[in-house]
């Protein structure tokens, strides 16, 4: 057995690991490092576009190239974690995700950058999903809500500072910086990991790789994924939806592998656990629009506005406080309301608070236009941590590995077709107009169409079950719940 860990005999009750705080501050640090990248990179696309020689919306394959390689290997974080062990796939992430930003920073090319991004999504592949593994594996469950909100504590401090430290590079810096400044973080959180992140035991023996499974979903989620986006680049439509269609055929052929086979790459049985399957369909449609969100902001704010980089980093900070504020009650309003009511009231407002981001106006004071987007911000960030915890209520620990690959699969996945959506609707208004930069009202249009995407996910929150995640938010079942 390939794996750096020891099988624990079943004398040997759980081991006594580190604090769960320690543990999930650490795993947030990664996903620190992934959350600064991103932001930065958002906020820098308008430039990265001017010094290509491309349109600001074709810089959408900069991020959704990153977001393809995580959808593709994000299958198989769980196989190869059991297999090589938790801890050591977990540090090499690390190491590939700073080898990735060290060639970003010395491209002169999109072509250049969507390779280097490609392989940046390797090392984040296994990051955050990994990292979620080790406290899945380590934290007792009445512990899973506050684990992982303070997993998120990190996360969302990166996401904070990612928008005004993009805004500062490109106005006074170079968008190099922005990889540059990956290395020490990179550097810290392999040393962390290293010292504090203990080795976490298999729960069983690695089965045997599903290498036809992996080959048939990874070619139809990126030929799925190519395809929309060269869709959108009104480029050759008949070579897109050749790829569209070949993706389709390929997910087809792996629903079928994966019916006749007892250890698919992706576990598509685990549909079958009501709050997983709700959390996994609802949390799809909500992701698509948060998806869209931090590539249409700073296009919205320097493009359709006219504000400066600094500007619009500053308010997609608002996000990010609003997140951050978010932690000190979701605990508290989940034991309040109990996860079914939070989802549906939340998701609402979630959805509604980007449809206000149509809206925006040059002339709107700014503080009012930073307040909106905290609350865009708390609203999103109560019901994605939600989904994450509700999701794993009913899933067996043995199958925690297949759960957390499966879910973070369609989590990333989601994310990369509101990436798509938001570039594809914001090209085809364009074309409508014919303009050949976006304008204010192509970005409205934008907006509102994927708030709506969001808003369908409210049927789903509705089929969940009343008494859903009391165990883990500590609700008490009321008769007027019914």
């Amino acid at each position: 057995m390939l794996v750096d860990e020891k099988v624990e005999t079943p004398a040997v009750t759980q081991p006594a690991y580190p604090d769960y705080r320690l543990i999930s501050l650490i795993v947030g640090c990664a996903i620190f490092l992934e959350q600064v990248d991103g932001t930065v990179l958002a906020t820098a696309l308008p430039t990265m576009a001017r010094d290509f020689g491309v349109t600001a919306p074709a810089m959408s394959i900069a991020v959704t190239s990153y977001l393809l390689a995580l959808a593709i290997l994000i299958p198989v974080s769980g196989a190869i974690a059991d297999r090589f062990g938790v801890k050591r796939v977990f540090n090499a992430s690390i190491g590939v995700f700073i080898l990735g930003s060290i060639l970003c920073s010395l491209t002169t090319s999109l072509p250049m950058m969507v390779a280097s991004r490609l392989l940046q999504g390797i090392g984040g592949a296994m990051m955050t999903p990994v990292g979620r593994l080790v406290i899945l594996r380590t934290v007792d469950r009445r512990h899973l809500v506050s684990s992982m909100s303070w997993t998120l504590m990190p996360a969302i401090l990166g996401t904070m500072a990612g928008p005004p430290l993009g805004g500062f590079i490109v106005q006074y810096l170079d968008w190099r910086w922005i990889f540059y400044i990956n290395l020490p973080i990179g550097v810290l959180g392999f040393w962390l990991v290293k010292r504090y992140i203990p080795v976490v035991h298999c729960v069983k023996r690695p089965s045997r790789f599903d290498w036809l499974g992996f080959t048939l979903c990874s070619l139809g989620l990126g030929c799925a994924l190519f395809g929309l986006e060269l869709f959108g680049e009104n480029t050759n439509v008949v070579n897109a939806l050749g790829l569209i269609v070949l993706g389709a055929a390929a997910l087809f052929g792996y629903l079928v592998h994966a019916g006749r086979r007892l250890d698919p790459v992706i576990d598509l049985t685990l549909m079958r656990i009501d709050s997983f399957r709700l959390s996994v369909i609802s949390g799809s449609l909500m992701r698509i629009t948060q998806g869209a969100q931090p590539f249409l902001l700073p296009l919205l704010f320097q493009i359709g506005l006219g504000f400066s980089a600094v500007r619009s980093g500053q308010l997609i900070l608002a996000i990010s406080l609003g997140a951050l504020f978010s932690r000190g009650f979701t605990t508290r309003l989940l034991r309040w309301l109990g996860f079914r009511r939070a989802m549906v009231y939340n998701g609402v407002l979630a959805s509604l608070g980007y449809a206000v981001c149509a809206f925006f106006r040059a002339d709107w004071p700014f503080w009012l236009m930073f307040m909106l987007l905290v609350c865009c911000g708390a609203f999103m960030s109560f019901q994605f941590a939600a989904y994450n915890t509700v999701a794993y209520e009913s899933v067996p620990t043995d199958r925690m590995s297949a759960a957390n690959s499966f879910y973070s699969t369609l989590q990333q996945l989601m994310l990369s077709v509101g990436v798509c959506c938001g570039a594809l609707i914001l090209k085809f208004t364009m074309a409508l107009a014919h303009n050949a930069e976006p304008s204010r009202l192509n970005f409205s249009v934008a907006f509102l169409i994927v708030t709506l995407i969001s808003l369908s996910s409210t049927r789903w929150h509705l089929a969940f079950v009343h008494d859903v995640g009391h165990e883990l938010s500590g609700h008490r079942h009321r008769a007027s719940d019914h």
